[in-house]
């Protein structure tokens, strides 16, 4: 298995390289061709990480054809709404130095501020998608962060059923109920921090899992999320784990690994959590004064 097929036919390669933090830098630069030296051709980015045009000059100098990528972008939360959707899409097309994007998602539900308007607003920003898509200057869209409540919103008033969800998943938060809905409804679902923020490092339980197939901790966070069918995300900056992590393919978990893995779910293991913007902003403002 090298790659998922969305519900509307499209390829899209099974481990993607995330590139939030990734900064707008010579040393992000770096950082975005390395991985595609590593053989990453799956690069996830967002309007949000100010860093699309790193990712359209890495591909452009890479000397390999745009269509070896597949290329994700985000509609940030402050470009919400019809025009200003269709809007910030062409800047990010410009940044990407692309006429299309393979994969175009809302990047949060609910935006700081809207508490009281997020559903009108989705249903906005999804249209203008809808119309990119059918303009063919995407090739698939969907959703980020996105729980049942806020897809149902989007699936009674629009017409095109997201082709993916982007969620926090990993072995201590599952997100099962929003999983098996989107699972249940043909929408991929794609793990942003499958190796739980770097907390992966030195977990006893995926140590011993590791050590049965001659694995690293996150070698088997990966194989976890591609058993549960789910397209995993990791984010390194170290040229060899960017090697190894795509080495996921030639074991599998066996049923009492999963078990074990299952086992370590909890329902407040996250950095978000989408319905929660003041957490969410605190979050943010946290992290800025960490890279301050």
């Amino acid at each position: 298995m090298k790659s998922f097929k969305l519900y509307n036919g499209v390829d899209i390669p099974c481990i993607g390289y995330g590139t939030y933090r990734t900064p707008n830098t010579d040393e992000g630069y770096q950082v975005i061709k390395e991985a595609i030296e590593a053989g990453y051709r799956h690069i996830d980015t967002a309007q949000g990480y100010n860093n699309e045009h790193l990712i359209g000059r890495a591909i452009k100098e890479s000397g390999l054809p745009r269509s070896d990528f597949f290329i994700t972008t985000k509609i940030a939360n402050v470009n919400q709404g019809y025009q200003q959707t269709l809007d910030s899409f062409n800047e990010s097309l410009s940044k990407l130095e692309s006429d299309y994007v393979d994969l175009l998602l809302i990047h949060w539900p609910i935006p700081v501020g809207h508490d009281d308007d997020w559903q009108l607003l989705n249903i906005e920003t999804w249209k203008a998608m809808e119309e990119l898509y059918n303009n063919k200057k995407v090739r698939a869209i969907g959703v980020s962060n996105f729980l049942i409540h806020h897809l149902n919103n989007l699936i009674e008033n629009t017409n095109i059923l997201p082709m993916v969800n982007q969620l926090e998943f990993h072995m201590k938060y599952q997100q099962r109920e929003i999983v098996d809905y989107c699972q249940n409804k043909d929408i991929l679902v794609e793990s942003w921090g499958p190796l739980m923020r770097g907390a992966s490092s030195g977990n006893q339980i995926l140590e011993l899992i590791g050590k049965n197939h001659k694995k690293d901790v996150g070698q088997v966070s990966i194989r976890y999320c591609l058993q549960k069918k789910i397209l995993p995300l990791p984010k390194t900056t170290n040229k060899m784990r960017m090697i190894t992590n795509q080495q996921v393919f030639d074991f599998d978990l066996d049923a009492g690994e999963l078990s074990i893995m299952d086992s370590c779910n909890t329902t407040n293991c996250y950095v978000f959590h989408p319905d929660r913007n003041n957490e969410w902003q605190e979050t943010i403002n946290k992290m800025n004064e960490v890279i301050q």
